[in-house]
Parts: C-alpha cells; sequence; structure tokens
C-alpha cells in the first residue's frame, strides 16, 4: 500500500501537543476559497511548471517508508509530542494506513489529525486517533455552494466523536463573507455551547500560498481581511460559553 504525502514536516509546535511531526496527504473534497495548501486538493500527484522551474506536487511513500520518516523525530516525542495528519482531508486515508496506525500506537506514539470532518467513515480514526484538531467552516444553508460542504455529514461525525469521549479541538478560520456571517457565526456558538470543548482557536487567512496557486493555475481569492476589535469580540463571546478562547497564526 502507497500513500501520496505533500510534505513532512518537522518541528511542528501548533499542530497538536508538544513537538510533532505533521504528514501532509493529497486530496480534499472541500473547496475552500481560502485554502492555504491547494497542492493538497487534487487526490493526484501532479507536475508543474512556475517561472521556468519544473516540480511535482506529491510523492508516493510506501507505509514502511512513513514509518522510517515519522521515527526519525522520536526522541522529540518525548514532551508529549508525536505525529499530526494533515492535508488535504487525512481522514480519507486512515483505512489505508491502518497498519502504520497500529505501529504507532504500539510505540506510544500520540497520533492528531487536522480535520474537516466531512467523511463518510470516521471509525478507524476513532479507533487510533488521540486527538481531532477538527475545524469549523460554514454550518448555515450556505455550506454546499460556498465550500462544497455537508453540514449533516459533519454533525453526525462531532456528535460520534463526543459519544466516543474523544479529545476534540475546534480551530475556526476567520474569512468575512464566508465563515465570518452572523449567521453563521450564531450557528457555530450554538455547536459550541452543545458540546462545551476545552478551548476553541481562531484563525484569519493569509495570502502565503499565491505562488502554489500560480503554479496549478487556480485563481487566488483576494479577501476582507477580519479586524482586531472582531476578532477579540468573537473570542470574549466563546469565553463567556466557559470556553478558552486563543487567537494563533497560521
Amino acid at each position: 500500500m502507497k500513500v501520496i504525502v505533500t510534505n513532512i514536516q518537522r518541528f511542528c509546535l501548533h499542530d497538536g501537543p508538544g513537538i510533532r511531526t505533521t504528514v501532509f496527504f493529497k486530496g480534499c473534497n472541500l473547496r475552500c476559497p481560502w485554502c492555504s495548501n491547494p497542492e493538497n486538493i487534487d487526490f493526484n500527484i501532479q507536475d508543474y511548471i512556475y517561472n521556468g522551474k519544473k516540480g511535482t506536487f506529491g510523492k508516493e511513500y510506501s507505509l514502511d517508508e512513513l514509518e522510517r520518516e515519522i521515527l526519525k523525530d522520536q526522541k522529540y516525542y518525548s514532551t508529549g509530542g508525536g505525529v499530526t495528519f494533515s492535508g488535504g482531508e487525512p481522514l480519507f486515508k486512515m483505512k489505508s494506513i491502518e497498519p502504520l496506525l497500529i505501529k504507532l500506537k504500539s510505540l506510544g506514539i500520540n497520533m492528531c489529525v487536522e480535520t474537516a470532518l466531512t467523511v463518510p467513515d470516521i471509525d478507524i480514526a476513532i479507533k487510533y486517533i488521540d486527538e481531532f484538531i477538527v475545524d469549523i467552516k460554514i454550518l448555515d444553508e450556505t455550506a454546499k455552494t460556498k465550500i462544497n460542504g455537508d453540514n449533516k455529514l459533519f454533525i453526525k461525525n462531532i456528535q460520534k466523536l463526543f459519544k466516543n469521549n474523544k479529545n476534540v479541538k475546534f480551530r475556526i478560520p476567520l474569512v468575512p463573507d464566508f465563515t465570518y456571517t452572523k449567521n453563521n457565526i450564531d450557528k457555530i456558538l450554538e455547536l459550541l455551547k452543545k458540546y462545551k470543548p476545552e478551548c476553541v482557536e481562531l484563525f484569519e487567512t493569509h495570502n502565503l500560498s499565491e505562488e502554489k496557486y500560480k503554479s496549478l493555475n487556480l485563481e487566488i481569492k483576494k479577501f476582507k481581511k477580519i479586524k482586531k476589535e472582531e476578532i477579540d469580540e468573537l473570542c470574549n463571546r466563546i469565553n463567556k460559553l466557559g470556553i478558552k478562547c486563543t487567537f494563533i497564526k497560521i
């Protein structure tokens, strides 16, 4: 079994507890206009030419190769760290990498996923993954048209995570006219009030991936920048629910 990976990023400090190794898988079913990893949307390896330079987004790894890459950083995992699977949407890869998950579990290595949680089956992830970092994007009726979202599936999976007492951290991308609208924020707050996670992280979008978009001949959207006072107001509303809220830079 082989999987397609675009990057293995070492010494990560914001992708879960402790010092982590983050593995970026290729492939996602959502189409978020603010995506900072457009090279991970398509499920296949992609060749590109940009400014006269040829390159490839994606490389096939066997599970043994991926295990060796992860274990290169094992000495750092004593900090409470471990490996984080990201993407793209890493939950699409859980069945393919299950033997690797079993091995890492046997070694006591903490495992996280960064996910939008809109996949049909999360049972394998529930069995092995220690922490779920879940993006809450659009919960109102515009989800399908704006990002190809499926809110019924998202809510079903949220219910399953909490029913199984999984460790869940929510992240909210703040994108004016998309995620940051009155209706959507109200729905997000309703969800937070219901599930009461320990903490929520807010972050804003950026244009640091502009060259990637150009290399893939994709249009990069320009968004309004959220105001500091809007971030502070939302953080205060979340804090009033008894939930710790922080703003992070990604």
